[in-house]
């Protein structure tokens, strides 16, 4: 019974049998050796040590010298115990008794915290033993390995302990594999076949040999947890639970549940931190262990989703996002995984309607928490709303109708988005704003503006260029590619290959019978140049060959309608003949080409400012006037309808109206609405229009009329003259009374035009050689010096002594420039004071003060400058204009060849007869 309890380490009860033994029998000497085993393993060393003297008082025995020293061991008595042992080695009578001492002496000595020296006495033993005692040394230096790995563990030298098991258990297993060897397969596992001769370490020591590979793997797994070697630890626990038998299972099922979720939550601890350093692919090593655990664990595979989508592993991150959804079908977290791979995979109707059944699992969540997370994403209806209005916004300025450079196919504006809200870009867009808690304006209008972008093309027009009807139900890569087909093929071709979808011709993009359709692309065309992403201009006489000046010299440098083509786009490239780049320029904005714009700046006449950063409107009137002098039209009436975006205007287009009469409009509009009067400098024939506008565009062709104007010294001069001769009262007068003019005004072809009117007193025909196609005048006129004109008219000649009923005026359009007032149509920024120019607050007050008695005294002086300023001013020549009036006392001006140039005789004697006034002219 003793054996027994000794042997399923039920030491109580071995030691309370063995005491009754004693009790029995004093005289007797092996309970007393045996109870010092018990004593022994139980850490009793004093008890111990006394049991085993008394045995050997009572006879001196192998086992009682065994056990005492093993007591002395456990007192670290070390000398004392090595003598004891010594005195058992006398009791030996073969090899293998005199081994089993010895490694029972090293194994005292480890149980002494001798480990080192302990194992290093086994190894010499096994070295010197013979083959036949190899066994016991090779199970006692495993175990010893073993419990010194434990106590390495139970040092907290995690890693160290694991790797110190990991070389125990594949010696374990390296025995077991073995058949000649003792290991046997037994219910709890692999487990040692002895024979009965290692129960002599079970007796002096408790030793548990069967149960060694299992403690062995508890302790690995355990150590590599702690050693934070989580994947390792998982790895031996599959290995520990694999090897055990089926019966002993049962046993370990609670200590491996706790297990594996200590694991569990460390994967996901370590996985999260993975990712956190952009480590994925460890992160899904590590979520992935997690899962070999315990796969009922729908976090598991989500964190694993979203760290293999990081990786681009879709089919993965898609497989473990389905998984979430199996484990977890009421829960929005599965849904969202799978949209977030669809979407990445460009499966953009898949991830939609996964985003939408996330959306609707969320509106449907029990958890008001999980309700609130609805707040985080954009409903696919509002979306879809802010794609169409930022489409809105981008087609406003584009073509009514555009060729699509993909099919060829010819598009109206519904048509187009509707192409749009088909194609993956919509979808990717759409996919995208739902993501987000608020819609993000910025991507969409850049991804709607890049989607919609168009490429004009300019270009000078040939005979039977494919039209709207033409193209209508076929497309343009379906035509038959000769002639000017094959120009509009490769232009399409050419933007598509830029990277635009879309692209517009004026031969087929305009449906020229629709009047309502041509107004508005008239109207228009300046905005959809100068809104395109890029305007190609094709030069059909311009070879590959071609030096430079060739574009200069090209027909469609002489059109009216190409000044627009090229002044509104922001970004233009000029092809050759045969498709090739201009100078074989490859920069993707010829306006950033030096050379280009100097050749176009020398053959046009425009300054190279406005030809890379033109700006509509009407300033400047007179020059863009001039710009446009010298070009031609089809339709004569179009020299007039080009410009309307360069001005900037909206008005009817009347095609059959004629020349005079659109031009006419055009003018009318332009001094109507900007006051600008430098459209009436031109030479040349009077329009039937107005007799103050030019019958044709090339009457602006002569520079305009840049008469010299005073310097500012010569200004300063003037004034101190001015100051002696002329009166304050008159210079004031007249300052106001031009001051209160109102601009001219222009409607119904008459002319409100302010001017300062000189009376003409006298007009005698010079006989000269052209009398019969130009007549040159002497003219004297009241307050101007004598001076000649020559026009086409016939006029009636008259003096003081031959005077006429019919009055001639010359007069002077008035000018409030002349008045010396700032101009706030573009302010002069470098002249403003910045804020940094500010005075501190506390000096206002004292600067205003002294600042205002000093600005009174100077007001009268600066008002009296001004005025004499203008009077200086007016005492340059002018160019005048010669107005012979009419039977209902308007006026017409009489054209004339040349600039009439006119100048005051005396400005000093300014008086009440100066005629000042408005003049309606027919």
């Amino acid at each position: 019974m003793v054996h027994n309890a000794r042997m399923a380490r039920d030491l109580d009860m071995a030691e309370e049998l063995l005491t009754k033994q004693i009790h029995a029998d004093h005289n007797n000497h092996h309970p007393y050796h045996n109870r010092s085993a018990v004593r022994a393993q139980l850490f009793e060393w004093d008890n111990a040590l006394q049991d085993a003297l008394k045995s050997l008082a009572i006879k001196p025995s192998l086992k009682g010298y065994i056990t005492k020293g093993i007591a002395l061991c456990g007192k670290q008595r070390l000398w004392d115990a090595v003598e004891a042992f010594d005195l058992a080695l006398s009791f030996s009578n073969n090899n293998r008794m005199t081994v089993e001492i010895l490694l029972i002496k090293a194994i005292a000595l480890f149980n002494s915290s001798r480990h080192h020296e302990a194992i290093r006495r086994v190894q010499d033993l096994l070295a010197a033993c013979q083959s036949s005692e190899t066994l016991q040394c090779r199970v006692v230096d495993l175990y010893l390995c073993v419990q010194r790995a434990i106590f390495v563990f139970e040092g907290g030298s995690y890693s160290e302990a694991a790797d110190q098991l990991t070389a125990g258990i594949t010696a374990i297993a390296d025995m077991f594999l073995q058949p000649p060897l003792f290991y046997e397969v037994t219910s709890d596992g692999p487990g040692p076949r002895l024979h009965g001769f290692t129960d002599t370490f079970t007796e002096f020591f408790g030793w548990d040999l069967h149960s060694l590979w299992q403690t062995a793997n508890q302790r690995r797994c355990e150590a590599f947890l702690c050693a934070d070697r989580v994947i390792e630890a998982i790895q031996s626990h599959q290995y520990m639970m694999r090897m055990i038998g089926e019966a002993a299972k049962p046993s370990y099922l609670e200590w491996s549940a706790a297990f594996k979720l200590k694991c569990t939550l460390r994967c996901v601890t370590k996985g999260d931190d993975a990712v956190t350093a952009s480590n994925y692919q460890m992160a899904v090593e590590l979520y992935s262990a997690g899962i070999t655990l315990d796969s009922s664990w729908e976090s598991l595979f989500a964190h694993r989703s979203k760290a293999n989508l990081k990786q681009n592993l879709y089919a993965e991150a898609l497989y473990d996002a389905e998984k979430v959804i199996e484990l977890d079908p009421s829960s929005h977290t599965g849904y969202n995984l799978k949209y977030a791979v669809l979407h990445e995979v460009k499966r953009y109707d898949e991830a939609i309607e996964a985003f939408k059944t996330m959306l609707s699992k969320l509106d449907h969540a029990s958890d008001p928490q999980i309700r609130e997370l609805r707040q985080q994403y954009v409903r696919p209806s509002d979306a879809h709303d802010a794609i169409q209005k930022a489409i809105h916004v981008q087609l406003e300025n584009a073509p009514l109708r555009l060729v699509d450079t993909f099919t060829g196919r010819l598009c109206d504006r519904q048509s187009q988005v509707d192409t749009f809200v088909k194609s993956d870009v919509y979808k990717e867009v759409l996919s995208s704003l739902m993501a987000h808690s608020a819609l993000q304006t910025e991507p969409i209008r850049a991804i709607t503006a890049k989607y919609f972008s168009w490429v004009m093309l300019s270009h000078r027009w040939e005979s039977k260029e494919p039209r709207l009807h033409d193209i209508q139900d076929n497309g343009v890569y379906a035509l038959h590619p000769v002639g000017t087909v094959v120009k509009l093929q490769t232009f399409c071709r050419t933007a598509c290959n830029e990277g635009y979808r879309w692209a517009w011709s004026d031969t087929c993009c305009i449906d020229q019978n629709n009047n309502f359709e041509l107004q508005e692309s008239v109207n228009s065309m300046f905005v959809w140049y100068r809104h395109s992403a890029l305007t190609i201009v094709y030069l059909a006489d311009v070879m590959p060959s071609s030096e430079p000046g060739a574009l200069a010299k090209s027909t469609w440098n002489t059109r009216g309608w190409t000044v627009q083509e090229f002044l509104a786009p922001n970004t233009v490239r000029f092809y050759r003949a045969d498709w090739s780049l201009y100078l074989n320029d490859p920069s993707p904005n010829h306006k950033e080409s030096v050379a280009i714009m100097q050749e176009l700046e020398e053959s046009t006449g425009i300054n190279a400012h406005a030809l890379v950063a033109f700006r509509p409107g009407m300033r400047g009137a007179r020059e863009k006037l001039r710009w446009a002098s010298n070009r031609v039209t089809t339709l004569q009436e179009d020299i007039a309808y080009s410009l309307f975006g360069i001005f900037d205007v909206h008005l009817p287009v009347i095609y059959g109206e004629k020349r005079q009469n659109a031009l006419g409009r055009l003018l009318q509009e332009i001094i109507a609405h900007s006051g600008d009067i430098t459209a009436l400098d031109w030479i040349g024939k009077a329009s039937e229009f107005n007799s103050c506008l030019p019958a044709d565009i090339t009457s602006y062709k002569a520079p305009p009329c840049m008469l010299s104007s005073l310097t500012e010294e010569e200004m300063q001069m003037s004034v101190t003259m001015l100051r002696n001769s002329v009166s304050v009262e008159s210079a004031l007068k007249l300052y106001t009374l031009l001051d209160n003019l109102s601009a001219p005004r222009f409607a119904h072809s008459r002319l409100q035009l302010p001017c300062i009117a000189f009376p003409i007193t006298e007009l005698r025909r010079r006989r000269g050689v052209d009398q019969e196609t130009c007549f040159t005048y002497e003219v004297k006129a009241d307050g101007l010096q004598d001076l000649l004109i020559t026009s086409e008219d016939k006029l009636t000649q008259f003096s003081p002594t031959r005077p006429t009923q019919q009055t001639f005026l010359l007069v002077r359009p008035w000018n409030r420039h002349d008045l010396g007032l700032p101009d706030f149509a573009e302010p002069n920024f470098a002249d403003a004071q910045s804020v940094d120019d500010w005075p501190e607050s506390g000096s206002l007050l004292d600067e205003f003060v002294s600042s205002s008695l000093v600005d009174s005294k100077l007001a009268d002086s600066e008002a009296l400058s001004r005025e004499l300023r203008l009077v200086a001013r007016l005492r340059q020549p002018f160019g005048a204009l010669l107005l012979a009036q009419q039977r209902g006392g308007e006026y017409k001006r009489v054209a004339s060849d040349y600039l009439i140039v006119a100048r005051v005789k005396d400005m000093a004697s300014i008086d009440d007869t100066t005629d000042i006034r408005t003049l309606e002219i027919l």
